[in-house]
């Protein structure tokens, strides 16, 4: 891929993450719980999506890409391990909510993650 390419996807995985964000407030504010986790996620993986781009790692696959950066930020103490908790915690809450047979998300689970998401792209965001 050439660079003008790559910088432009990596931007718009970026615009991606900031717009799921966004959303995730405003379900929150909604009380729309479920599907503001679910918004909160793909703010996450939409950021490591950038991330991977920028140390050119691609898959499709969501395990390979949060396994490439537990394995390539978390264990190489480049980030701390509480980002690699705060994803572990939010797949595990957006598939629970999607999938689970009572996904309910309490209003404190949904901000508490929103918080810990702000936090994360904050530092993803340094490293790209």
């Amino acid at each position: 891929m050439e660079s003008k390419d790559k910088t432009a996807l990596i931007k718009y995985r970026l615009e991606q993450a900031k717009i799921a964000a966004e959303n995730a407030e405003l379900l929150i504010n909604h009380k729309a719980f479920n599907a503001a986790v679910n918004r909160i996620y793909y703010s996450i993986f939409n950021s490591i999506n950038a991330l991977a781009l920028k140390y050119e790692f691609k898959t499709s696959k969501h395990q390979q890409l949060i396994g490439w950066f537990n394995k390539t930020f978390i264990k190489e103490g480049k980030i701390d391990a509480k980002y690699g908790k705060i994803l572990k915690k939010a797949y595990e809450a957006r598939s629970e909510s999607d999938y689970g047979e009572f996904g309910d998300i309490t209003m404190e689970e949904a901000r508490d993650l929103f918080e810990d998401m702000k936090d994360f792209l904050t530092i993803i965001g340094q490293f790209i």
